[in-house]
């Protein structure tokens, strides 16, 4: 399949931008459904206001939590889930030091 620049507009600023023939075979290989809406101006302008950087697929999150081991409540810097125990930062670090004795 041959890709050939494409001139769209930016939904933000109404400038002109190209979709060029490399980025449209990106999309096409990653299966993207939609072209892109923004200029690179306004999609980085918009990134920062959403507050990620560019380039960070996602934003960190923490999570209250309790300890699995002792109860304690505790933040951690993921979202649990499976079923994996938890651990708040001090019973964390001695089961790290049981596991390297």
């Amino acid at each position: 399949m041959e890709f050939q620049d494409k001139n769209l507009k930016c939904v933000d600023c109404g400038a002109d931008f190209v979709f060029t023939s490399g980025e449209q075979l990106f999309f096409h290989d990653k299966q993207f459904k939609n072209e892109p809406k923004r200029c690179k101006n306004c999609k980085n302008k918009r990134v920062s206001v959403l507050g990620a950087p560019p380039g960070q697929a996602y934003a960190k999150t923490e999570t209250r939590t309790s300890c699995s081991n002792c109860g304690k409540e505790t933040t951690v810097p993921f979202r649990p889930t499976q079923g994996r125990p938890v651990f708040c930062r001090e019973c964390f670090q001695q089961r790290r030091q049981v596991a390297s004795a």
